[in-house]
């Protein structure tokens, strides 16, 4: 072991005796700078003052030295600012002689750049020091990388030093092609940077005309040049410091700070203009966002530079919305940079969807600036689309001869100009003035619309939606309506080949459902212009509706709300009430017949009568009329009454699959292939779409229906004996939509409903008996249950659900934990699931989970603003947006009378269902699922226990819930956002009840690693509050402290070796306190006292 004395003098010895700086492997000098670095972790600056010195003595041995040097300082920096892998005070003493060494150390870095960049520069034409150069240059982009891990963190005023003499550096380093990758991304962190906006105002230099110049010379290139993968990424760097530069320029110019718009903002913006025209679908999309920020800008906005270029970026906008440069094919040059940023065709088109999107918001802003000028270009578009020959490329449709399919030229460029003309179209009528609307061209462009024919589905769709974007003209032009109408309903009856009877592809399916849609919005939003023919329409809808094969359930339910919605016009009561009697006769004498009582209450009978006993051998009619049925379907008895062919006609479809985990749906052929393949797909696409169907009708009954539904006789008995029964046998898949919500449902069944009374308390009981899962059904009933129903409805309903819901959710963990623990072992038996059967299992229990759990807490907790507004959209999506930082991480809620809602308290004052609320939300603590963990963490465990605490809480329960805390901790403690919100749920807990349960104290005892001097030292606070008073922050990180030993780590950081840092003596000792009046004896404390000299001072 080498002595201290002996260490200092061999610290620098190793770096001088390396090799040439090109000769030397990368490795060797990578392991010397950490080696150095470890040296300076532990010595520097108090046992090695002349570190900074000896290192800039260093770059005098040569280029390689220089190197290693500046490998150093960024691998210290590194590790003490980014990564922070040092104890605390080491950390801080390194780093705050870093900062009051920054001037020198900028200087000293600064100047090794200037000086092998300017020598690299003189060498490089010269072919004889050409080496020489290499090593040059080495040095600069050494120099470069440290500087960049310095930029990050560095006062500002480093940066902008003498007259921003960095930023002008790193702009002339753009026109050197081995060094302006790395300029360039110095210069991005350097413009990237926060703070106080008087503090950025220097990098507003990067607007002069120098810097300007040569960021333009760099950028102009970005549309011509071939692809280089270095050359790429730069222009990807350079691309995102020009966004971060309009950022700035949006910020200050917003401010207070005395800013003006600089005079080279035209250069600016065609600097940006070449990256938004580039060839790359990346780069293109990579400027969205700040051209946005340009067109909301107040002043910007208004700036005769950014009016000139809006005309611009909208023309490029209409090229780039065609949907072109698919990594597999070669027919645009876009092809060639998707090959290097995207894995595959599935990728890029999940890319250019959310791109797509991302534009469409952009045009939208660029058009309140130009409205009219939009308005003409969408209208040349449109029409020179009408105008085209329709173009259906190498790839056709599989279905018939002279289709398009999704990649055809036709296609493409028609998707593309109807989105540009639907965002376009909007932002014209909702931001112009009726008197100044180009109505005259609105209609032209529309009657050339309704003129154009077309047999092909994709493009049929697109016409349909032109149709509807150009509809608003009509209603200064009423007598175009009787042409838009007649164009839908062709529209809706469309066959590609008539009376085929071939199985529909997608794309047909979408056109019908497409042209429904379209009407239904039509009868919403302008029902008055409509309501003049309203005749007509019911005439015609009668009409279709006498062919029982024209159209399918589907199409007639839209057809019916589009009549339902223009009769809300009639503003009559009775000829409303005639009307809806004679439109749903046929459905009601259907639903209260005699033979379809008989099927819907019988399963056996239910599955003759939809065709699902039966052997079939080849393709069958979808079954028709309206189906229902019940839990009882997935009895052993049930099931083993369906044929061959439907014995997996319960099991999941390939779609909701793929959905659960996550997988992206096929693109290639989606139009063209049929709906359903096979039979087996059709039964089980119908059993899919029936429960969709009924869970939506009961879950909104309550909503709609009011106290016509929660007055029925006997209402909790009955959903219990039916919509609730064997629920034992109801798969995970199909129990998940029982609890699971909706946003949007048909508004037309409920207007129906109102029209009439059919809901009979008998008519109710067979309603019942008919529905064997609930989707929307339990979460809405909760929500429009009056208060005067709690205790007859949802206590009876919701004791029993929440009981059988945890007994099934924790049988379900307790698998999936055992089976965690079976793959770890090596005498693991060979398991017939594969591996993705059980992924999928355990996603389906986790979002079963998320449900029940979500179901508690609406019936509990009462949703703030915000917080409801934007409750949970997408639960699959949610695992990305964890709360990964402390400060990010929500806290439990504290107040409890706002916090839980009359629901909640009615619902806990029943002691066996609070038993089984609060068994539930703390036991889901410990459950593989973060996101359900930090939820109950932050909104519902403490709310409900806090409520309790004032009754007769047993020793037992208290021990367990803090346990099951403490479980949970050492589950998802490796997870910040939920290690701060259970650290918190702990505190309160331990902190309110220790006083009355000493048994708390017995639990913290078992806390692995636990100081017990410190616990004691925590207890005595915590049992005299009033005796010292310590600050909350401070209690809280002394008991974050105590139970440390149990927070959970993950698997890579299990078996990680620590390593050791000593403190070395302190660089900023404390002053010595002066003493106050409080210390001084009061019999001495006069003011000659006071003022008489101390002898210590002396």
């Amino acid at each position: 072991m080498m002595d201290t004395e002996s260490s200092q003098r061999y610290r620098l010895e190793a770096l001088k005796g390396i090799r040439p700086i090109l000769e030397e492997e990368s490795h060797i000098k990578d392991v010397l700078s950490r080696i150095v670095v470890e040296m300076i972790k532990r010595e520097w600056p108090q046992h090695w003052p002349d570190m900074l010195k000896e290192l800039e003595s260093l770059t005098k041995q040569g280029e390689a030295q220089t190197e290693l040097v500046m490998f150093i300082l960024l691998r210290l920096a590194e590790d003490v600012v980014t990564f922070q892998t040092l104890p605390t005070q080491r950390r801080r003493d390194i780093q705050q002689t870093l900062t009051q060494n920054m001037e020198n150390i900028f200087n000293f870095l600064l100047n090794i750049l200037q000086q092998n960049v300017n020598k690299y520069r003189k060498m490089k034409t010269d072919p004889t020091q050409e080496i020489k150069a290499k090593a040059y240059c080495r040095v600069g982009v050494a120099a470069l990388n440290t500087l960049a891990g310095y930029i990050d963190w560095v006062a500002l005023v480093h940066i902008t030093n003498d007259n921003c003499r960095l930023l002008e550096m790193l702009c002339l380093l753009l026109s050197e092609a081995e060094l302006q990758l790395e300029a360039a991304e110095c210069l991005l962190i350097a413009v990237s940077r926060k703070g106080k906006l008087e503090d950025r105002k220097p990098l507003m230099i990067l607007f002069g005309d120098v810097a300007m110049h040569y960021i333009l010379s760099a950028a102009q290139p970005a549309d011509g040049a071939g692809l280089t993968e270095r050359h790429y990424i730069f222009l990807k760097r350079l691309c995102q410091v020009l966004c971060a530069l309009g950022s700035q320029l949006c910020a200050l110019l917003a401010s207070d700070v005395d800013v003006e718009t600089p005079a080279n903002l035209g250069k600016y913006l065609e600097a940006f203009l070449a990256f938004t025209t580039h060839p790359s679908q990346f780069l293109r999309s990579s400027t969205q966002v700040t051209w946005g920020s340009l067109f909301r800008h107040e002043l910007l906005s208004k700036d005769p530079m950014t009016m000139a270029i809006t005309s611009k970026y909208v023309r490029a906008s209409m090229t780039n919305l065609v949907k072109v440069g698919f990594p597999s094919k070669t027919d645009s040059p876009s092809c060639e940079y998707s090959r290097a940023d995207f894995d595959g065709d599935e990728d890029f088109n999940a890319f250019f969807n959310s791109f797509r999107a991302q534009q469409g918001e952009v045009v939208r802003n660029a058009c309140k600036l130009i409205p009219l000028e939009t308005f003409q270009m969408a209208g040349e578009w449109l029409q020179y689309q009408l105008n085209t020959p329709i173009d259906i490329g190498p790839t056709t449709s599989k279905t018939a001869e002279g289709l398009c399919s999704i990649f055809s030229p036709s296609y493409v460029q028609w998707e593309a100009m109807t989105f540009f003309t639907e965002s376009v179209v909007s932002q014209l009528i909702k931001f112009v003035d009726k008197e100044k609307l180009p109505v005259d061209q609105g209609m032209e462009l529309l009657q050339a619309v309704l003129n154009y024919e077309t047999r092909d589905p994709l493009i049929l769709s697109c016409v349909l939606t032109n149709v509807s974007t150009l509809f608003p003209f009509v209603s200064f032009r009423p007598e175009f309506l009787p042409q838009v109408l007649s164009k839908l309903f062709l529209s809706v009856t469309f066959e590609v080949i008539e009376e085929s009877k071939a199985p529909r592809t997608r794309a047909v399916k979408n056109v019908r459902r497409h042209a429904c849609s379209s009407i239904i919005k039509m009868c919403r939003d302008y029902p008055q212009l409509i309501l003049p023919c309203f005749e007509m329409l019911y005439s015609h809808v009668k009409r279709l509706f006498s062919n029982e094969l024209l159209l399918t359930q589907m199409e007639k339910c839209a057809l019916m709300e589009a009549l339902v919605l223009i009769s809300n016009q009639f503003k009559n009561y009775e000829k409303q009430k005639a009307f809806l009697e004679e439109l749903m006769a046929p459905v009601s004498s259907r639903w209260l017949s005699e033979e379809m009582t008989q099927v819907l209450s019988d399963p056996t009978l239910f599955l003759a009568f939809v065709g699902a006993d039966v052997k079939v051998t080849g393709i069958i009619d979808d079954p028709t009329g309206i189906n229902r049925t019940h839990n009882n379907l997935f009895l052993p008895e049930n099931l083993a009454k369906l044929s061959e062919t439907f014995t997996k006609a319960f099991d999941m479809m390939e779609v909701e699959k793929n959905a659960i985990l996550g997988l992206p749906q096929p693109l290639l052929d989606l139009y063209d292939a049929p709906v359903y393949k096979t039979a087996l797909e059709r039964m089980q696409g119908f059993f899919c779409t029936l429960y969709d169907n009924c869970f939506h009708i009961l879950g909104n009954a309550g909503q709609s229906l009011q106290q016509d539904f929660y007055t029925i006789d006997g209402l909790a008995g009955q959903l219990i004996t039916s919509a609730f029964i064997n629920l034992a046998n109801v798969p995970d898949y199909r129990l998940r939509p029982m609890l699971h919500i909706l946003c949007y449902s048909s508004s037309f069944v409920w207007k129906l409903l109102h029209g009439f009374s059919l809901l009979s308390s008998h008519f109710m009981r067979f309603f019942l008996n008919i529905l064997l899962c609930l989707r929307v059904f339990v979460k809405q009933l909760v929500l429009s249950c009056p208060p005067e129903y709690y205790n007859t409805l949802m206590c009876p309903i919701l004791g029993p659900l929440f009981a059988y819901l945890l007994q099934r959710l924790t049988q379900k963990w307790q698998v999936i934990n055992q089976r965690s623990c079976l793959s770890n072992s090596e005498d693991e038996p060979p398991e017939d699931n594969p591996m993705s059967q059980e992924m999928l299992d355990e996603q389906l229990v986790r979002l079963l989970t998320r449900e029940v759990m979500d179901l508690l807490s609406v019936c509990c907790i009462m949703k703030r603003g915000s917080e409801a507004a934007g409750a949970k959209e997408g639960e699959l999506e949610e695992e990305d947006m964890m709360a990964t930082d402390a400060s990010q991480a929500p806290q439990p809620a504290t107040n409890t009378l706002d916090e839980l809602t009359e629901l909640g308290k009615c619902l806990l004052k029943n002691e066996d269902i609070c038993t089984t609320f609060l068994t539930t939300a703390y036991s889901s603590l410990s459950w593989k699922d973060t996101i359900t963990c930090q939820r109950m963490t932050t909104q519902v465990c403490w709310p409900l226990l806090k409520q309790v605490m004032s009754g007769s809480l047993l020793a037992d329960a208290v021990t367990w819930f803090y346990g099951a805390v403490l479980r949970g901790l050492q589950m998802h403690g490796q997870h910040e956002g939920c290690n701060t919100a259970l650290i918190q749920l702990a505190f309160f807990i331990y902190e309110t009840l220790r006083p009355r349960f000493p048994e708390l104290r017995t639990v913290m005892e078992q806390v692995p690693q636990i100081q017990m001097d410190c616990l004691d030292q925590f207890d005595l606070k915590v049992l005299n509050p009033g005796q010292q008073k310590t600050a909350d922050k401070k209690r809280k990180d002394i008991f974050k402290r105590l139970i440390s030993g149990t927070v959970g780590k993950p698997l890579g950081q299990q078996f990680k070796k620590e390593v050791h840092i000593k403190n070395l003596p302190s660089l900023f000792k404390k002053n010595k306190s002066e003493p106050t009046l409080e210390t001084l004896d009061s019999n001495s404390a006069g003011l000659a006292t006071l003022f008489s000299p101390n002898p210590d001072d002396i």
